[in-house]
C-alpha cells in the first residue's frame, strides 16, 4: 500500500538517515522515489509560506532530496564523444509529456528529477532547473538562467536572460531563494542566500542580492538588510536597480572608490506595468 503524505513525513522525519556511519533502512529507495514523485506534482515543497507571509524550510523534504545523494550510485547518463556525462543514478534529468502543459523549446535545456514545473511555465533554451525547485503557474525561464535547488518561484515570474536563482541544500534548515508571484528578474541579476522578493518586485538588470547585501530604498528611506534570523526580504511591488556607494576609508575615499549596491528607486505602478506586458504576447 502506497505510503500517505503524513507517512512519509513521519519517515523522513529522522536524521539518521544522512548519517553515513548508519544502516540504511530497507526502504530507502522507496521512501525516495515516493517523495520525488509528489515533488514533481506539487504535492510538497522544500519551503513554506506561514499565515504570517514568513517563509520557512520544510526540513523532512530536503531530507528526502539528500537521501537520494546517499543511496545513489555515479552511472554514465551519456556519452557521445567528446562529451561525457555522469552523474548520480538517482537524479536523472525529467521528461516531459503534453499532458504537462509546459513549453520546453528545444536547445539544451534540463529540468532534474524532483523539480515541479506548473502548466504554463515556458522554458527558453539553454536553460536549468534543479531538484526540488518549484516553478509557478505562468513563470517563463528564459535563456542562460538557472533555478537551483530548492527555489520556489510563484506564479507569472519572468526570469530574464543569464538570471542566476540560486539554490540551497544544506543545512536542512537553511531557506531557499523565494521569488513570490509575478515578480520581473532582468538579465544577468543574481538572487542568492535565501533572500526573499516579494510579490511584483522588479529587479533592474544586473542587480545582485545576497545575504550581506544592504539595499538602500530611496523611497522610503530605510535600508533593508539580512539578519542572524530573517533573510534580505525585497519589498512588494519594489524596482530595485544597480546603485553604488562611497567607500568611507580614508584610503578608499582617495582612490574614488564605491561599492555596488541595490537601490530602490520607485515601486511598480502603471508605467511600470505597461513596461513589462510584452512578455505577455510571447506565451
Amino acid at each position: 500500500m502506497p505510503l500517505s503524505l503524513a507517512e512519509l513525513e513521519a519517515r523522513l522525519d529522522d536524521p539518521l538517515l544522512l548519517d553515513s556511519g548508519a544502516p540504511l533502512v530497507h526502504d530507502a529507495q522507496v521512501l525516495f522515489d515516493t517523495a520525488m514523485a509528489h515533488l514533481e506534482r506539487g504535492d510538497i515543497r522544500a519551503a513554506r509560506r506561514d499565515d504570517a507571509g514568513q517563509w520557512h524550510a520544510v526540513p523532512w523534504v530536503k531530507r528526502a532530496i539528500l537521501l537520494g545523494f546517499r543511496i545513489g550510485h555515479v552511472h554514465e547518463v551519456a556519452s557521445q564523444a567528446p562529451f561525457s556525462f555522469l552523474d548520480k543514478h538517482t537524479y536523472p534529468t525529467r521528461t516531459f509529456r503534453t499532458e504537462h502543459h509546459v513549453r520546453i523549446v528545444p536547445g539544451g535545456s534540463a529540468v532534474r528529477r524532483g523539480a515541479y514545473l506548473a502548466p504554463n511555465v515556458v522554458c527558453m533554451p539553454p536553460m536549468y532547473i534543479n531538484v526540488g525547485a518549484y516553478v509557478g503557474r505562468g513563470t517563463m525561464v528564459d535563456s542562460h538562467a538557472l533555478v537551483g535547488s530548492c527555489a520556489q518561484l510563484g506564479e507569472r515570474v519572468h526570469l530574464s536572460a543569464a538570471a542566476q536563482i540560486g539554490g540551497v541544500l544544506e543545512p536542512i534548515n537553511a531557506s531557499p531563494v523565494i521569488l513570490e508571484d509575478e515578480v520581473i528578474v532582468g538579465g544577468n541579476c543574481g538572487v542568492y542566500e535565501g533572500t526573499v522578493v516579494r510579490r511584483r518586485a522588479v529587479l533592474g538588470a544586473g542587480v545582485i542580492l545576497t545575504r550581506g547585501t544592504p539595499v538602500y530604498d530611496l523611497v522610503k528611506e530605510t535600508v533593508h538588510r539580512a539578519s542572524a534570523d530573517h533573510p534580505l526580504i525585497i519589498p512588494e511591488g519594489a524596482v530595485v536597480v544597480p546603485g553604488a556607494r562611497q567607500v568611507s576609508s580614508v584610503f578608499g575615499a582617495a582612490q574614488g572608490l564605491s561599492l555596488q549596491t541595490p537601490v530602490i528607486v520607485k515601486y511598480r505602478d502603471d508605467r511600470t506595468d505597461a513596461a513589462t506586458a510584452l512578455e505577455a504576447w510571447l506565451r
